[in-house]
């Protein structure tokens, strides 16, 4: 009776789920990347396709008087 406590017990452990450890570095990691790439994507819907950002120089010029 003793080994098939002992089995039972062995069985027991074998199914225990171990909690994960949080690793707060790689959690820091996706977190900034998650970030990056939702700056970068509201920068794409903003200025959208066919978008053109002209030279500043061209448009503080203005239209020639002539």
């Amino acid at each position: 009776m003793s080994q098939v406590q002992s089995q039972i017990e062995a069985a027991r452990a074998a199914l225990t789920v171990r909690e994960a450890k949080v690793r707060s570095l790689g959690l820091l990691g996706a977190t900034a990347l998650a970030a990056t790439a939702t700056v970068l994507l509201a920068g794409v819907m903003v200025l959208g396709p066919g978008v053109v950002i002209e030279d500043p120089s061209v448009v503080q010029a203005g239209p020639s008087a002539g």
